[in-house]
């Protein structure tokens, strides 16, 4: 299938059906063994396109002292390799087969013919090479990196389950009698047997534990009669490859199992079993997971949060993704947030309180609604509850409104400051029914003053923490729905993000704070950071795109064809960029006793990194035109 999915492909899909059957008929096929290495950074050129017919290619980069980072994954229908194709400079990166890999190579000279009569090809292998924000930012996280054992400290957190699940997986019909799946199990020395169907798909699995407790220990059983599927248990667990090693190991914990399929678009990939999650766990990092899962009070998980400063260190120093390292401290606090969700929830029952009997979701908005959490996130949160008459509602208000004085005070207890604007549970506007919620959504698209706008642009990245899902989503209907009905509102949001600009000056210096605590600084947040969030959430609320988190918005605006991969990866290196200093200005101003803050004196940072800055709000300013331009032409 792979080859054939180039048509749908960028830069491959302006090419009419005929030069793609030419591009066809010029490669061969090579198949790969899994954790082959097909090229290695700074290796010459060999002279193809790699096409993924089958499997999945890591594409890797070098670190100091010889380490390797992943910075990224194809799989069928991807390619790799292109870099050279037009330079015939020497790879930037490795590529190493994950899993068995079948790939079609396109010759070099077939792809260099095309490009003469559609030199857009060539542009676009061209243009990624010339990303300057992303050489910079590349350049400098890779001199953040300071010693192997921070490395060796966030292993957990940079591996995926397809570097470490096994595959393929041994299989059986259900059918197949309990002696022979034991005697396979025995001979191949493997700890579970996957029942599948005709199709491969998973009916079930068995365990040595099953083996035991359903075939060998009781008196009547009888191995020839007793078939897998008699055996089986058929309530197994499974998580896509690109799952986190620490969500996989703090998921198999919670539920008690010693395996997991791997499963990726219905498809059985892989197996991995607890000890092989056991081998690699961080001991610091991961005890700090298992740990808030243990605690049962407000002390001790405060005690667990100030922990997240040193877990931010190894992780940034080991150069991994940034947006990885974010996605990994969101995950942290969120899962402290729960405990102290679920810690509050017993004190209220214990109190004498009694819950009514109503549907309701716990959401996070902001920062923690898109996982996009750094050191010290302040709260933003709610409650929606499902539509019931207003008498219900008087039981409701009764549990929930003391349940949400406590929950705040609590998570400010722990180390979650009081949002400012006051966007909290505790506080009456932030807690209704589905039927209130969409009467102040529809007040806030119709009314789009300042103060409207800005509430909204918290509350639209919320995701639910606790509760009833559905609740969440029917309540992302309800907005959908109503800028669907006004999308002047997005022009509104646009107008308000467009009274600020970046902090950069005409001829290129930094335009700093005057006055106040922050004289001579600037935000790396309000003033570059925050444009990217808001201005990739219009444009997802105009296509009406379910995801929360910026870059996962990005991606899907390049599937819906809003963004060209180019500029798609320009504003994602912009991102990443002011993200990274960020965190690491807030890493730095902790170590010496200062609260966490996203202004930092641009004069005081080496002059590539000064650059990096300039490069990455040049790219906001383009996207912030770019906003401006689309809608303005749609809505006015």
């Amino acid at each position: 299938m792979g080859i054939n999915q180039l048509k749908e492909t960028a830069p491959f899909d302006i090419l009419p059906e005929e030069i793609l059957q030419t591009l066809r008929d010029s490669a061969k096929e090579k198949r790969f063994p899994a954790d082959t290495n097909i090229f290695e950074q700074n290796d010459p050129p060999t002279g193809f396109l790699y096409v993924i017919q089958e499997g999945m290619v890591e594409i890797t980069a070098a670190v100091p002292g010889g380490q390797e980072m992943v910075v990224n994954y194809r799989k069928e229908g991807n390619f790799f390799g292109g870099t050279p194709i037009f330079t015939e400079e020497p790879y930037t990166g490795g590529a190493r087969a994950v899993t068995e890999t079948s790939c079609f190579l396109i010759p070099r000279s077939s792809l260099t013919a095309v490009a003469q009569d559609y030199p857009q090809i060539r542009e676009y292998f061209t243009s990624i090479v010339l990303s300057r924000v992303r050489s910079l930012y590349a350049d400098i996280v890779k001199e953040n990196a300071r010693n192997t054992l921070a490395q060796m400290e966030a292993y957990p957190f940079q591996k995926r389950l397809s570097e470490i699940m096994h595959s393929p997986v041994e299989t059986c019909p259900p059918d197949t009698s309990a002696r022979q799946v034991a005697r396979s199990m025995t001979e191949k020395k493997i700890g579970a047997m996957v029942v599948v169907n005709e199709r491969g798909i998973p009916l079930g699995i068995i365990s040595e534990r099953d083996l035991i407790a359903k075939v060998i220990a009781p008196d009547s059983a009888d191995c020839e009669m007793a078939t897998a599927q008699e055996v089986m248990n058929p309530h197994y667990h499974a998580m896509p490859p690109a799952t986190y090693m620490y969500e996989a190991l703090t998921y198999i914990t919670a539920h008690k199992t010693k395996h997991l399929l791997i499963i990726e678009d219905h498809e059985l990939v892989g197996i991995v079993a607890m000890h092989d999650l056991m081998r690699f766990r961080s001991q610091k990092a991961m005890l700090m997971v298992g740990s808030i899962r243990d605690e049962n009070n407000l002390e001790g998980l405060a005690r667990i949060k100030m922990q997240i400063l040193p877990i931010a260190r190894s992780l940034l120093t080991e150069t991994h993704s940034t947006p990885e390292v974010m996605e990994i401290l969101s995950y942290i606090h969120q899962s402290i947030i729960k405990k102290v969700y679920a810690i509050c929830y017993q004190q209220m029952l214990d109190e004498g309180h009694n819950p009514p009997d109503v549907k309701y979701a716990f959401l996070l908005m902001g920062s923690g609604g898109r996982r996009e959490m750094l050191l010290n996130p302040d709260q933003d949160n709610g409650f929606v509850f499902a539509d019931v008459p207003d008498t219900k509602m008087r039981e409701v208000e009764a549990f929930f409104g003391p349940f949400a004085e406590k929950l705040v005070s609590a998570l400010a207890e722990v180390g979650y400051p009081l949002c400012r604007g006051k966007v909290m549970a505790n506080n009456p506007l932030w807690r209704g029914r589905l039927s209130d919620w969409r009467k102040r959504i529809h007040d806030w698209i119709n009314n789009p003053e300042p103060q409207k706008v800005r509430y909204s642009s918290i509350f639209f990245d919320f995701v639910c923490l606790e509760g009833d899902q559905q609740l969440s989503e029917d309540l992302q209907q309800i907005v959908f729905s109503e800028v669907r009905e006004f999308k002047r509102f997005l022009y509104h949001m646009m107008t308000l993000d467009q009274n600020y600009r970046v902090p950069v000056g005409l001829l290129g210096r930094f335009l700093l704070e005057k006055a106040g605590e922050h004289k001579g600084q600037l935000s790396l947040k309000q003033g570059g950071s925050i444009y990217i969030v808001d201005c990739i959430r219009m444009f997802s609320l105009e296509k009406e795109l379910p995801e929360t988190s910026t870059l996962k918005r990005l991606a899907a605006l390049v599937e819906a064809r809003v963004f060209e991969i180019e500029t798609a990866e320009h504003i994602k290196a912009a991102l990443e960029a002011l993200i990274f200093l960020r965190l690491r200005n807030e890493i730095a101003l902790l170590e010496n006793n200062q609260p966490p803050s996203h202004f930092l004196t641009p004069n005081h940072l080496p002059k590539g990194e000064q650059e990096l800055l300039k490069e990455s709000f040049n790219a906001v300013s383009k996207l912030q035109d770019a906003t401006k331009r689309h809608f303005s032409k749609s809505f006015i």
